[in-house]
Parts: structure tokens; C-alpha cells; sequence
């Protein structure tokens, strides 16, 4: 979520879930490959028992928190590689603030880049009040060009304790927790690539059938903090990754590998197998290294070049490696995480990648859920979460009165035919003495396809008991059906066949300054999509011609003010056929009550009947699964202009989003709105006017 890139730099940078980004759409890889096809949902885990709420230390009253954050260029290593990159303050990742709910915060954000704009999108964080405050470019404020200051001041939710991002909020004053823990550990997962953005989004802005995409990301990090096989250099999709595979290094002793070729070299290659064998690991950066003809490519020749003397991957040993000018030991994982025995910890869990669906793990220890996007929820026990980009969770994690060592933390990618091996984490024992990797190796990720454990997992959380019920409803929901389309030979993403592209002014920079018109497509946006439209078809085979309907255009919904908003995300066949994946969708300025999920096409008559008016969570985030449909409610009482869109930053990209304008009747009310948003396109060649203006006439229906 914090995640920027630029040119030939590339940075993640993590702020909250929160998003530090060239654009809003930033540009980054595509989803085209291993997605999952729909199944039968699975019975949920049973509800455990959960130590009583004891009280917490009251917060102090609220406080105003001053920060400077310098963004600017730096060399950094977060998977052992060095590269140039983006960080705040000369760091990766940047600061953490930690504040209590009704806190004001003031961060002056300075851009020291050469080329580069910058906004900071506080993921989680409703900006009631501030919509300019929300980074989103050309939504609620211009991006800041190099050279350039901007100030955000906003206050921080009156709600539950929470991770969001590297944002830690407390809870409200006078409040209790509904459970008890003796200490707090903070994890914040990203994926990371090597490659250039802007080469990147040449792959994603090609014609239909030169269209590429850069692949699965070289690491996941914990913490800013992950591990690249170096030994193999930047070969593309040909990695073989050894990072951290402690299996492999236990079961070869640390010795040379004997087969260095792997299971593709074909009997036919020019070269024989002998040859391939006889080949070692030039740890070049860059290099490709082929031995054989045809598809035989190398694995590492030495695995002593990554393993300690207990077998392990050690960035240590690394370094003392022919790869070891391309590592840096002091900036790569594995994270330590100090615990002692018998104690309860609450582990906050926020995903912030920009594609990857991920699985967390702790060796030898269960969890329980009790909080998801900064809401209790129904505790229950897992022995392993999917957490999917933009979501964030707290579990409870009691350590065992009478064990010492230590245990891996794993990290792997669910919901794509994953080419990244997990990162890994270590929760140390303070018993353990000067020993810091575990005896056994790390546990497997579940099967990347099995999209039933995920349900499973979603389904079973419900909202904790004192939470908000949902308000009643009287309008039909609006219908937003996801459909992968091609636009004037592009490979677009499209919701009820409009595929989102930006304007260069802001929205709410437009409707402050009454300047719509001249900004934005004005007609309504539609509300829902043809009724014989065959979900279980790819969208060329809707029309006879081969075509389809979808444009690309910047329209938005617009609502009044305190208007209840059902809204149901309707999951779709891709151009391949019997082939959907699953779309986090987040929503900006709002929590919603997630009513509840189901499979194939959504009937109001026959689903309205199966939603969930007794416990349904509140979330920020929530997922769509293959081939199925996410209904959601929520109050537009948060004057301002929102998106709504999926979590998948290549989504996003290509044009998997929507705009909410709510309450723009109301904007007048707001007070201190900094011109210095809106200062861009339309706004700054026309100038602005002395007062903001109100636009005339009404929401439409």
C-alpha cells in the first residue's frame, strides 16, 4: 500500500495500508494467470473460548501530532538486492506514527524527487470532514510535483485499535479492549518487484495481443524486510528462488547440488545433461544463466553459497558468496519477533501488497481472530489466515508456558500459481539464549488454488457483539459486475461495461469550484448491467459480432446526503473461458457492513432473503470470490468524492474502480479546504475563485 515506483526506481513504501503513489492508479502487473474457479463453500470453524476483557490504560486526551516527512531518493536492499528506490526520510519503510483515536494529525509531506508526483492515501482512515485530505490523485487532490510541499491534517477515526499500515491507532479514551493480551506485535506484508514501473505499464498499455505483464513479484517482505535468490540474479521468470528454503538446504546437507540442471533440460538439447552438470552458479547480476539449449535452465550449483552450518539460508553466508556484493545482510529479513513464554500477544496483521493474496502462518501456534479492518469481530480459531491486499486483521497469540527456541513465521502466496516462495519471520523465545533459527523447517503454505480454505475464512467472521447494526433499506442495490473487456484493442477491466479513467482536474476540486462540466462526464453512471448478460461466458461470446459495449470514461455515482447504499459486486468469467479470480474491492471515506456472499449471479427476489441483518462485520475491504457476488451496505453521510475500487493495483490500473460523489450538496459546510489541492489541470489554467462554490442543482435519483 505504500507502495511507489518510478523510471528505473522502484519503492514500497508503507505508510498505512496507506498508499504512497505516483498516481492513484499507480501502474503495476496484471492479473492473467493462475485464478481459481469456483467451489462449494465449507462449514465454518467453531467460536473459542476467549479470555475476558480486562481494562485498558486510558488513552490521554486527544493531541495534535506534528510530522515532516522527506520523500526522496535512496539505495536500499529490502529483498538482500540493492536498488534505487523511494523512501521518507532517508528509510524504507518509512516512519510509524502511533496515535490515539480523536488525534489530530499533521505530517508536511516534502517532495525532494527529480520527476516524480506524490500523494500519501491514508488507507482505513475515513477523512470525515478533510476529503482532500484522503491521496487520491485526481480524486480528492492534485498530486505534488517535485519541489513541492503539501500539508495533511486530519483526525484520526473514534474506533476500535487497529493496525493500518505503519499508522498504529490506540484505542479511544475510557475505553476497554474485549479481550486481554500482555504485549503487541505489528507484521505489515508487501510484494516487491525489481522491475520499472514505467516498464511495467508498457506491458499493461500494449495491444491485445502483445499485451504483458511483469509476473509474479520477486519476494514478499515482512516488515520492509524479505529475501531474493541472488544466486540466480534478475533472470525474470525463470527464478528458481532458494531464498529461505530450509527444506531443501536440511535435505541436501549444505552440498553441492548434484543435478544442476532442472526437470525441463529435454533429452534433445544440443548440449548433453553432462554438460549442464558441470556448470556452476556464476552469480552475475542480470545474467541468464542457460547451460543447456531449449528449455534447461540452471539451479543454483551450490547451495553451501546460501547455507549455514544448521542447513539454513543465511544472508550471513550469502555474503561471503560469489552473490555477496549484490546482498545486503543489514536491510533483508528474516524479521525477529521477541516473545515470552506463556504470554498472550495481540499479532496486527495489515497486507499491503499491490497483487498478491497471501497466507500467514505461525509454527506451532494457533491464532484467534478478533479484529478485522479496526473492528471486533466473533472471535474463533485458525491455525493459518488468507489475507487478501488492503485488508487488515489482529489475532491473539498465546505462547506456549513451556517451550523455548524458536518458530517460523511464513508468508506465502494464495490465489495464483505462485513463482515467490514465502517470506519468512522468526517469533523468538526469550529463553531461547544466543540461537535464533528454528530446528525445523518452515511449514507449507496451503494449495494456492484451494479457494475453499479462503471462504471458509471469510465467511466465518461476524461482527463482535456491541458492534453497529446495519440501518434498514428501502431502494434496490446497485448491481457493479466485474467484466475483463477489450477497448479499442486494449485489455481493459470494467464495471457494467465503463472502464474508470481519470480526469486530470480532481473530482472534488470540480465540484468545490463549480467546474464539473468542464471536467468530467456529468451523465450518470450505470447502475447495474444487461439482465442476459451470462456470467459464466467470456465477454467476446456475448455478442454476436464478438464485441462488447465497454468504454472508457470518467463518470461517477452521485448520492444525497444520508442516502442508505446497497451495493452488490457481481464476480464474472474473464476473455478465458470457465475462468474468474478473486477482486478485493476497498472503499474509501467509509466502513460498510458486509451483508453477505453467494455464488453465480445475484437475484434480488431469491438473495435479498439470505443476507445477514444480525451480526455482519464492518470492514473497509472485502472480497468478491470466483464466479460469485459480495453485497455490502453502507450510510453516505461523509460529504465528499470516494473511490471504490479493487485492491489489485493493475486492476485498478486498467480500470476496475468507480467514483462516489455523496453529500456533494453539503461540501459548503466544510471548512479550510486547502487550495493548494485542486491547483492542477482545468482549475489552474482557469483559476480559482475567490470562495469555493457550491454547484447548483441536485443529486440525481
Amino acid at each position: 500500500m505504500a507502495e511507489h515506483r518510478a523510471g528505473s526506481l522502484v519503492v514500497q513504501q508503507l505508510v498505512m495500508c496507506c498508499t504512497l503513489m505516483l498516481l492513484f492508479a499507480r501502474p503495476v502487473a496484471p492479473a492473467s494467470r493462475g485464478l481459481m474457479s469456483p467451489a462449494p463453500a465449507p462449514t465454518p470453524p467453531a467460536a473459542p473460548a476467549v479470555s475476558p476483557a480486562t481494562p485498558m490504560t486510558p488513552a490521554p486526551a486527544p493531541t495534535t501530532r506534528h510530522f515532516t516527512w522527506n520523500v526522496e531518493y535512496i539505495l536500499w536492499a529490502p529483498d538482500c538486492t540493492q536498488h534505487g528506490m523511494i523512501g521518507i526520510n532517508g528509510s524504507f519503510p518509512g516512519p510509524t506514527i502511533t496515535a490515539n483515536a480523536g488525534d489530530r494529525i499533521v505530517v508536511v509531506m516534502n517532495n525532494h524527487l527529480d520527476t516524480e508526483g506524490v500523494v500519501i492515501h491514508w488507507h482505513g482512515i475515513k477523512q470525515i470532514g478533510t476529503p482532500w485530505a484522503d491521496g487520491t490523485a485526481s480524486i480528492s487532490q492534485c498530486a505534488v510535483d517535485p519541489g513541492e510541499s503539501f500539508t495533511y491534517d486530519f483526525t484520526v477515526d473514534k474506533r476500535a485499535a487497529g493496525l493500518y499500515g505503519s499508522l498504529i491507532v490506540n484505542v479511544p479514551e475510557g475505553k476497554k479492549e474485549p479481550f486481554h493480551y500482555d504485549g503487541e506485535l505489528n507484521m505489515l506484508l508487501s510484494d516487491w518487484y525489481h522491475e520499472a514501473v514505467y516498464a511495467q505499464a508498457a506491458g499493461l498499455e500494449r495491444k491485445d495481443k502483445h499485451f504483458q505483464w511483469i509476473g509474479e513479484p520477486q519476494a514478499i517482505l515482512i516488515n520492509g524486510k524479505g529475501q531474493y535468490d541472488c544466486t540466480l540474479g534478475d533472470v525474470g521468470e525463470f527464478q528458481k528462488g532458494i531464498r529461505h528454503n530450509a527444506q531443501k538446504c536440511d535435505a541436501r546437507k549444505g552440498k553441492q547440488v548434484e543435478d544442476a540442471c532442472d526437470k525441463d533440460c529435454s533429452a534433445d538439447a544440443k548440449k548433453t545433461e553432462a554438460d549442464c552438470k558441470a556448470k556452476e552458479c556464476s552469480g552475475k547480476q542480470g545474467e541468464e544463466m542457460k547451460a543447456c539449449d531449449g528449455e534447461c535452465r540452471m539451479k543454483a550449483a551450490k547451495e553451501k553459497a546460501v547455507c549455514d552450518d544448521e542447513k539454513q539460508v543465511s544472508c550471513e553466508v550469502i555474503m561471503k558468496s560469489e552473490c555477496g556484493p549484490f546482498c545486503r545482510k543489514t536491510q533483508c529479513g528474516p524479521v525477529v519477533f521477541d516473545v515470552e513464554p506463556g504470554k498472550t500477544y495481540r499479532l496486527r496483521i495489515a497486507s499491503t501488497t499491490s497483487l498478491s493474496s497471501l497466507n500467514v502462518q505461525v509454527q506451532g501456534h494457533k491464532m484467534v481472530m478478533v479484529e478485522a479492518d479496526g473492528n471486533y469481530v466473533d472471535p474463533f480459531v485458525v491455525d493459518d489466515i488468507d489475507i487478501y491486499s488492503g485488508e487488515s486483521y489482529s489475532v491473539l497469540l498465546k505462547t506456549n508456558p513451556n517451550s523455548k527456541g524458536s518458530f517460523w513465521i511464513s508468508v506465502g502466496v494464495r490465489g495464483r500459481k505462485p513463482k515467490t516462495l514465502p517470506a519468512l519471520g522468526i517469533l523468538k523465545y526469550s529463553n531461547t539464549g544466543s540461537a535464533i533459527l528454528p530446528a525445523a523447517p518452515p511449514p507449507e503454505t496451503p494449495d494456492w488454488e484451494s479457494v475453499n480454505r479462503s471462504k471458509a475464512f471469510t465467511y466465518s467472521i461476524k461482527a463482535a457483539a456491541g458492534t453497529e447494526k446495519p440501518v434498514e433499506s428501502t431502494d434496490p442495490p446497485m448491481v457493479l459486475l466485474n467484466t475483463q473487456d477489450v477497448v479499442e484493442e486494449h485489455i481493459k477491466w470494467a464495471i457494467n461495461h465503463v472502464s474508470l479513467g481519470l480526469p486530470s482536474t480532481p473530482y472534488l476540486g470540480a465540484y468545490l469550484y463549480g467546474m464539473e462540466e468542464d471536467v468530467f462526464d456529468t451523465t450518470e453512471a450505470p447502475h447495474t448491467f444487461n439482465s442476459k448478460y451470462n456470467i459464466s461466458k467470456p465477454p467476446e461470446e456475448q455478442d454476436p459480432d464478438g464485441k462488447t459495449p465497454t468504454t472508457v470514461r470518467n463518470q461517477v455515482y452521485r448520492f444525497p446526503h444520508g442516502r442508505v447504499m446497497d451495493v452488490v459486486i457481481q464476480n464474472a468469467n474473464m476473455r478465458k473461458q470457465d475462468t474468474s479470480e478473486v477482486h478485493p474491492w476497498h472503499l474509501h471515506g467509509h466502513d460498510f457492513w458486509v451483508m453477505g456472499y453467494g455464488e453465480g449471479r445475484y437475484e434480488h427476489e431469491r438473495d435479498a432473503k439470505t443476507l445477514n441483518m444480525v451480526n455482519p462485520p464492518l470492514r473497509n475491504t472485502v472480497v468478491v470470490f470466483p464466479f460469485g457476488w459480495t453485497a455490502l451496505r453502507f450510510v453516505a453521510d461523509n460529504p465528499g468524492v470516494w473511490a471504490f475500487h479493487c485492491h489489485i493495483e493493475p486492476h485498478l490500473h486498467m480500470g476496475m474502480g468507480v467514483i462516489f460523489a455523496e453529500g456533494i450538496e453539503k461540501l459548503h459546510t466544510l471548512k479550510d479546504a486547502p487550495k493548494e489541492a485542486f491547483m492542477c489541470g482545468v482549475v489552474s489554467s482557469r483559476g480559482t475563485p475567490a470562495k469555493p462554490l457550491v454547484p447548483a442543482g441536485s443529486p440525481s435519483p
